[in-house]
Order: C-alpha cells, then sequence, then structure tokens
C-alpha cells in the first residue's frame, strides 16, 4: 500500500520505529482506549482537561461517551468547557469511525459507569474492571496491592485475546492527572523525568507537578520506598497504567502495539519493561513504539523526545497531523499548545496514514465530526 511517510516522524530509534512502520502499514488494527481516574486530577492547578474539579471527575466519562456515540445522542457527561480547544476525542472517533476499527473501551477505574449506546455499535466491546479511582498519589497508597494484581491480570488476560483478532493495537488512555502520576512512576522506578514531562497547559506546569510528585516519593519512602514495578505504581500510579503494561505485554507476543500517548505512555513503556523483568515475562520488545501527536513530541516546554531518550531502547513516533488550516478555532487551539493529546487521537492519526490516508483527509474527516458535534449544542 502507497501512504505517504512524511505524515508520521520517527523520532527515536529511527531504525526500528521505520521498521515497525513498514511492517504495519496497510494492515488491520483495532483500537482499545483504557479510561481510569486519579484524585491527583482534582488538586489545583494540575490539569487543564476540565475548568473545575467536580468537571475533571467527569472528562474520561465525558470522552468515553463521545467516543462510542459521536455525539448523536444527548450526551450524559457532555464534553467538558476546556480553557481553550477540543476534546481530542474528537480525532480518535473520526478515524475510528472512517477506518471501521474495532473498538474496546475499559472501565479501568472510574468515578461512574460509562454511559452506554444501545444497542452498541458493530465490532464494538465496553468492558468494565469493577475497580475504583486511584487515591492522590500524594498519599503515597494510590491503589491496593490487589487492585494492582487484578489490573494487571485483566490486562495480560485480555492481551492474549486481542492479539487474535488484529495486526496490531492501538492502545489509548484517558486519565485526568495522568502525566502526574507518569512522573512519580518515573521517577520512583530511577528515571531523570524532572521537567521532562508534557501536560494539558500551553507551558507546561513542572514546579507545580514536582511539589506534588515530591510529596508522593516522601509517602511512599516513608513506607519503604518499595521499587518492585508493581509496589511503585501501587504508591504512586493510576490504574490505567497497570492495566495498559499488561495489555500490551501480552500483545506483543503476537502482533505490533502502538502506545498511543506521549508522557503517560512512556511512563507505561517504562513499567511494563520492568515488569517483564521482574516477573520474567516472555514479550516482543521490538513490537512495542510509542505514538504521539506532533504537538506533544515538539512542545518546547516539554522535553518528550529527551524523556524518551532517557528511557532508552523505545522508538517514539509521531503524527505530522496539523491544525493551522482547521475551519474551527477549538482545532487551531491544538497549535498554541492547547491540549495536545489524549485517547489515543495521536496513534489513531498515525493508524489513518498507514491506511494511506491523505492530510487534507485526514483533516476533513476530523473537521467533519467536530462540525456534527456543535451543531448538535
Amino acid at each position: 500500500m502507497n501512504w505517504d511517510s512524511s505524515l508520521v516522524r520517527v523520532y527515536t530509534e529511527t531504525a526500528c520505529g521505520q521498521a515497525w512502520l513498514d511492517r504495519y502499514r496497510g494492515t488491520s488494527p483495532l483500537f482499545a482506549c483504557v479510561f481510569g481516574f486519579t484524585e491527583t486530577g482534582t488538586l489545583p492547578d494540575i490539569s487543564a482537561a476540565g475548568r473545575t474539579p467536580a468537571d475533571r471527575r467527569k472528562t474520561a466519562l465525558a470522552d468515553a461517551e463521545y467516543l462510542l456515540t459521536g455525539g448523536t445522542t444527548p450526551p450524559q457527561y457532555p464534553l467538558p468547557p476546556l480553557t481553550a480547544g477540543a476534546s481530542p476525542a474528537v480525532i480518535s472517533r473520526a478515524i475510528v469511525t472512517g477506518l471501521s476499527l474495532p473498538l474496546y473501551v475499559f472501565d479501568a477505574g472510574l468515578p461512574a459507569p460509562i454511559p452506554q449506546p444501545l444497542p452498541l455499535p458493530p465490532s464494538t466491546v465496553v468492558e468494565c474492571l469493577r475497580q475504583l479511582p486511584a487515591r492522590c498519589l500524594t498519599t503515597g497508597a494510590a491503589m491496593t496491592q490487589s487492585q494492582v494484581q487484578d489490573l494487571l491480570a485483566a490486562g495480560l488476560a485480555w492481551g492474549d485475546r486481542l492479539a487474535e483478532t488484529c495486526d496490531y493495537a492501538i492502545l489509548g488512555e484517558c486519565v485526568v492527572g495522568g502525566t502526574t502520576t507518569a512522573l512519580a512512576v518515573l521517577l520512583a522506578l530511577g528515571f531523570a523525568a524532572q521537567g521532562q514531562v508534557n501536560s494539558s497547559y500551553p507551558l507546561c506546569n513542572h514546579r507545580r507537578k514536582q511539589e506534588v510528585v515530591q510529596q508522593g516519593l516522601l509517602r511512599w519512602r516513608e513506607r519503604g520506598g518499595d521499587t518492585h514495578p508493581l509496589a511503585v505504581v501501587e504508591a504512586l500510579g493510576d490504574p490505567m497504567q497497570v492495566m495498559v503494561a499488561g495489555l500490551a505485554l501480552a500483545l506483543s507476543r503476537r502482533c505490533g502495539v502502538l502506545l498511543a500517548g506521549g508522557t503517560q505512555m512512556l511512563a507505561v513503556y517504562a513499567l511494563l519493561r520492568a515488569i517483564a523483568q521482574e516477573i520474567d515475562y516472555p514479550w516482543q520488545p521490538e513490537q512495542i513504539v510509542v505514538g504521539t501527536t506532533r504537538w506533544v513530541a515538539e512542545d518546547p516546554s516539554g522535553h518528550t523526545v529527551e524523556l524518551a531518550k532517557r528511557l532508552g531502547d523505545v522508538s517514539l513516533l509521531a503524527t505530522q497531523l496539523t491544525f493551522h488550516q482547521a475551519r474551527f478555532p477549538q482545532l487551531r487551539a491544538y497549535e498554541a499548545g492547547y491540549v495536545k493529546e489524549g485517547v489515543g487521537a495521536g496513534g489513531c492519526a498515525i493508524a489513518a496514514s498507514l491506511q494511506g490516508w491523505t492530510a487534507p483527509s485526514l483533516l476533513a474527516a476530523i473537521e467533519t465530526g467536530f462540525s456534527k458535534l456543535i451543531e448538535r449544542k
């Protein structure tokens, strides 16, 4: 299949990333998005994914509902008001629909159930893992040991199941406050990630993140500072991280994996690699890449490419999708640094390019979906 390779850039581990793209262009992916919540997301000045703490509690629910319905029915959870920009679920939904991707939506720990359209669209599965949201990472006790073990087991089991149905899997995430839990996990795993992570703000709130994370690291150390990766995520992480780690490990044994996100998926990669080493899990590292948006990879207030280099042995890709010529100011806001990524948007755009979509066709699909959304408001 012909595709425009200029639409996807490989930023680290170039040979591995290019080989992955060559292997999976024109093949059949699925999209699995894991939704979770951490009380960290309600802290002041920690996330722009919703104006108020009450809004931020509903962001993942609203994004999941929109991903499932495309706004075709009156929402139980309207997409939350943002300082600027549109939810990245708009990007993902347009591509999932346009490519007719099998869609798996996982509730790994949300404040309320995900609203489901009845009947569900074809090739769509919604799975509630019956887990609680994570406590704030400042407690140093974000999740219980049994919660972490259950989420990992669910991820491994679902990964084995999904590997039979696709050539590669796009694994997305939606966790408000998730770049802060990502920073905490990376630091506890021993990576120099201070000042390297991204955020939903136009200028990354590094100082605020570090203040919050230092509180959590202090509590974790007071409890013994166990550096086993499952103990780290139990103390400082969020439910999505564990679930996606299990999914990716199991999937990698039989198919490709596109970890669709920036900072959060780099943290997941570091976590899954450490888990595999600890439990001697037979994964296939060359099958896994991290794919995000240009807005994340080239954000001057974050250092995602440098972070990927610090992790080592992980290929970071990014869609070169641009909204400079978009008709809607909410989309053009991405070019000013707002929102940037989420709900697997970057990975879905990479998949569209691998299916031969051009830059104009990708933008047109996103604008069509967004225009329908604002017409219904």
